[in-house]
Parts: C-alpha cells; sequence; structure tokens
C-alpha cells in the first residue's frame, strides 16, 4: 500500500509498505478522505510541540471498514470516522472520564503514524458512525468536535457575548456551536479574508481585526461589559497574552489554540474578575456523537467550512502552498 510521512520540517516522501493485518480488538479501515488540520501544517512547518519525525500525519477520517474483530456495532463496508486520541483506560483523566487527557494519550498522526495511507488499523472502540453522514462530514467531525468541547467547558449560556480569537477551522467551528448555544459571536483575527468568512458565511455579527483597536470595538459591542468567555483557537503568544484583556468580571478564558513557550498576564486584571481560566484538549466520545447529530440535522454545513480538495498524489507537491494566505484556505481535504 500507498503512504507519505513528513519525514522532516518542509519535507514529505511518498512510501509503500504491507497492508496492516487484523488482531483482536482491532478493525482495519480503507481511507477515503483525510482532512488537514493546524496540526498538520504545523508539523510541516516544524512548530509542532509533542512531535517528532519522521511521521504520517492525518487524523480527521473518513474511511471505510474492511475488517474487524468481533463487533456488533459496525460492519464491513461501514463508513466512520475514528476518535484519534488512544488512552489507557486507567489514568487519573481516564478513570475520571477524561480520557482526551490520558497521561499517556497517542494522538493518531500526532505521536504515531496516522491516516495519510491507503489503509489504517485502529481499535474498534475508536470507531464512530452516523448513517447518512457523507465523507466530508466524517472527515470534519474530529475539528468540530474539538471546537464543541471548547464551548462545553467554557459553560456558555444563551444571551453571553463571547469573543473566539482566531478565524482558522477550529475557530470558525466554536463560533457555530457559540451560535448554536443562543449566545452572541464576536470574532477576531488578524486575516481579513477570514473575517468576511465570519461575516458574509456563517453571518457572525461582529468581526474585529486584532491590529484595530480591538478593546475600544469590544468595549462598544458589549456596552463596557467585556465578554463572559473569550476562547483563543490561535495558538499564538501574543494572541493568548493579550486575551485577558477582552474577559468580563467573573468571566471564563478557554484556552484551545497550542504553543510551545510560556503565557503570563496581569496577575492583578486576572484576580480583580476572579476569572476562571481552563484548557481545552481534545475531544470526548460524547461531542463526536452531538457534533455528529449536529451535521445529520443540518445545524452545520460541512461545505461552508471545505474550501479546497486535493488528491493523495498531489500531497507533496501542494502541501506547502495551504499555507499561503493568497490560497484562502479554510479546510482541505486530501481524497484517496
Amino acid at each position: 500500500m500507498k503512504k507519505i510521512a513528513c519525514i522532516s520540517s518542509g519535507k514529505f516522501t511518498y512510501q509503500t509498505s504491507e497492508k496492516p493485518s487484523l488482531s483482536e480488538g482491532k478493525a482495519i479501515l480503507k481511507v477515503r478522505s483525510v482532512g488537514i488540520c493546524g496540526t498538520d501544517l504545523h508539523a510541516f512547518e516544524g512548530t509542532q510541540p509533542y512531535f517528532s519525525y519522521p511521521r504520517i500525519l492525518g487524523h480527521e477520517i473518513a474511511a471505510e471498514v474492511v475488517e474487524i474483530s468481533d463487533s456488533s456495532d459496525f460492519s464491513i463496508g461501514d463508513f466512520v470516522t475514528v476518535i484519534p486520541y488512544f488512552n489507557c483506560g486507567k489514568c487519573i483523566a481516564c478513570r475520571r472520564r477524561k480520557p482526551n487527557c490520558c497521561t499517556s494519550i497517542s494522538v493518531f498522526g500526532v505521536h504515531e503514524d496516522g491516516a495519510m495511507q491507503e489503509y489504517i488499523t485502529v481499535p474498534v472502540s475508536s470507531l464512530i458512525k452516523k448513517q447518512g453522514l457523507t465523507l466530508d462530514q466524517l472527515a470534519l467531525t474530529e475539528p468540530l468536535a474539538i471546537g464543541y468541547h471548547g464551548v462545553k467547558r467554557a459553560g456558555v449560556q444563551a444571551g453571553d457575548n463571547v469573543l473566539v480569537i482566531g478565524a482558522g477551522p477550529i475557530g470558525l467551528g466554536i463560533m457555530e456551536f457559540v451560535r448554536l448555544s443562543g449566545a452572541n459571536v464576536i470574532a477576531m483575527d488578524i486575516n481579513e479574508h477570514r473575517l468576511d468568512f465570519c461575516l458574509n458565511t456563517l453571518h457572525v455579527p461582529y468581526a474585529i481585526n486584532a491590529i484595530q483597536n480591538p478593546r475600544e470595538s469590544i468595549s462598544e459591542i458589549t456596552k463596557g461589559e467585556f465578554c463572559t468567555t473569550v476562547i483563543d483557537a490561535t495558538g499564538s503568544l501574543k494572541a493568548i497574552n493579550g486575551g485577558l484583556d477582552y474577559v468580563s468580571h467573573g468571566g471564563n478564558y478557554v484556552l484551545v489554540g497550542l504553543q510551545k513557550e510560556h503565557f503570563s498576564f496581569s496577575h492583578p486584571e486576572f484576580h480583580k474578575r476572579e476569572t476562571t481560566l481552563m484548557s481545552s484538549r481534545n475531544a470526548t466520545k460524547s461531542d463526536f456523537e452531538q457534533v455528529m447529530n449536529v451535521l445529520s440535522e443540518g445545524k452545520i454545513d460541512a461545505s461552508l467550512f471545505i474550501t479546497h480538495h486535493i488528491g493523495f498524489a498531489q500531497v507533496a507537491t501542494e502541501f506547502k502552498a495551504l499555507l499561503d494566505p493568497a490560497k484562502q484556505v479554510i479546510k482541505s481535504i486530501v481524497d484517496f
């Protein structure tokens, strides 16, 4: 079978190997589509934490079951996605029903080789399906689940003012779930194309350029109260350090984006507002199930997010171009 590995920063190579063999508790899947995530782009750039080379990327998966060990829930030919965070089931996080932050977590395509290959083998317990979803919807389930998990962590309520910093695919998904919660969405980015996308495609009511007096704009929108929840989806140290400035008294600051460095903020500002600071990592099975229901019911239109399709044979030559702002990429899908 064919596969492609990122062997170092900025370099891919195609390889061949034998198709995986079936073992107890596992399924063999034929990969049909893989979404390209910010994690993959950062790995290609050499800026991804928790990462080593060489690595086969890909964790946003739409696949077909071709072999499976005994299971009453799945059949040959089922179209599925994969919950790509493999957990131990025994550590303190897993025992507390937080397998998304397992102490020995292994993320498919990050800590171990992922889905940029014709066939993969994964635990049956990581499979999840919903009849009627398209391949594009299945591939988009994982990034949307990350967004849903962050909104759920924040406890967003109807009528809240919620600032989402970062209008990449994760941030856009967060905005959609904030919208579905009944809260007021404020988008912030430095990319005018993505801000236009928020306004004109997702119909976000407010979109603010982060380099054009954002605090003044947010104060005006919220009548001086600022935002009960601020969610960072950038992974930018500057953005993370500055996000506290937009949190209301008694508000929440949620970090979904990830970067390598220490972050800092004013303790007096943090303290006087009794700010709640939290991170949001990965997603749980229930998050995936909720996202699939939302997609199935048409409450989120996956086609709005997917702006580019590329073939598996073109990954090595076209991947770098996906980083070019002029390409106006929102979400790219690799088709097998």
